[in-house]
């Protein structure tokens, strides 16, 4: 089932913000709902989850900048325009450009980094939050060990310096991808190839492999910094679902309740049956448990 067809009734826009513009798709009516994806997908990754969730909200489903068809505005010697700090203060003002001063938030991976740094630079404007499949930004590397260096190579490779890392995807963006989505999936057939082929599509324009590769350099110095600056100090104040694969890294290195219960206080969830790529593995699961947090 190819990844377009199922978002039968979203519109597909694009956002212009102060730098750059983001790519989204919408679709549905109720509360507002913001689906941010992983690396190394796009908005496509919630092609069925989306539309299930619109019967009863507004969901808005974004390309991260970087990402799909979004922006690729200028980096700097900091990064810090792929920083999660900015990437969630562009979301909100995508967000409040469509009328939506308020909204739930749902991340996979870097979409998940940037849900949980939006709910703590942003409190009034994000009433729920779940995060899929991650531990925050700095408690991974404040925890990194020899399983973590050989299972996230990709953090390491991606924030080498310039221009290393961006030459070698270069040379074959389809391996990176392939063998992330092989390599993280427990579910064979979940990526369907014109979805496959859209996250290839990403690694192959130089401008994204270098603004995703920002985004990697940012989460290894800014990111980890501003985390460690707010722990202990900022809170997440709303409801946050957590959930991760059953038997991935996540499961495997952490207690994801009790880290996540450092951030915030009303934390719940578990482990789902599936792979890293926990809504495109475990449709089904993923919805029951996002409709029964959102609702």
């Amino acid at each position: 089932m190819g990844g377009k067809l199922v978002f039968d009734g979203f519109e597909e826009l694009d956002v212009g913000t102060a730098e750059s513009v983001v790519h989204l798709r919408r679709g549905g009516g109720g509360p507002p709902v913001l689906l941010l994806h992983g690396m190394p997908e796009t908005h496509l990754m919630w092609h069925r989850v989306a539309p299930r969730l619109a019967e009863r909200f507004t969901v808005v489903a974004t390309d991260l900048r970087g990402f799909g068809d979004s922006g690729t505005p200028p980096s700097d010697a900091e990064h810090a325009p792929y920083g999660m700090r900015e990437v969630a203060r562009e979301q909100v003002a995508v967000m409040r450009s469509l009328g939506h001063d308020t909204f739930a938030v749902v991340g996979h991976d870097r979409g998940g980094r940037c849900g949980y740094r939006m709910a703590l630079d942003h409190p009034d404007v994000v009433t729920r939050l779940a995060v899929l499949d991650i531990v925050p930004t700095g408690d991974a590397f404040g925890r990194a060990d020899m399983d973590f260096s050989l299972g996230f190579w990709l953090w390491s490779f991606l924030a080498a310096p310039e221009p290393v890392p961006e030459r070698l995807i270069a040379g074959a963006p389809e391996v990176i991808v392939d063998h992330m989505l092989d390599d993280l999936a427990e579910v064979p057939d979940a990526f369907p190839a014109d979805v496959r082929a859209a996250y290839v599509r990403t690694l192959r324009d130089p401008d994204r492999v270098h603004a995703v590769c920002e985004q990697y350099r940012a989460a290894a110095t800014l990111d980890y910094r501003q985390d460690e600056a707010d722990r202990g100090s900022r809170r997440i104040t709303c409801p946050v679902l957590v959930l991760w694969s059953h038997a991935g890294p996540v499961a495997s290195w952490y207690r994801p309740l009790e880290v996540w219960r450092a951030w915030a206080d009303d934390v719940t969830g578990g482990p789902v049956p599936a792979g890293h790529f926990l809504p495109e593995e475990a449709p089904d699961e993923t919805t029951r448990q996002l409709l029964a947090f959102l609702s």
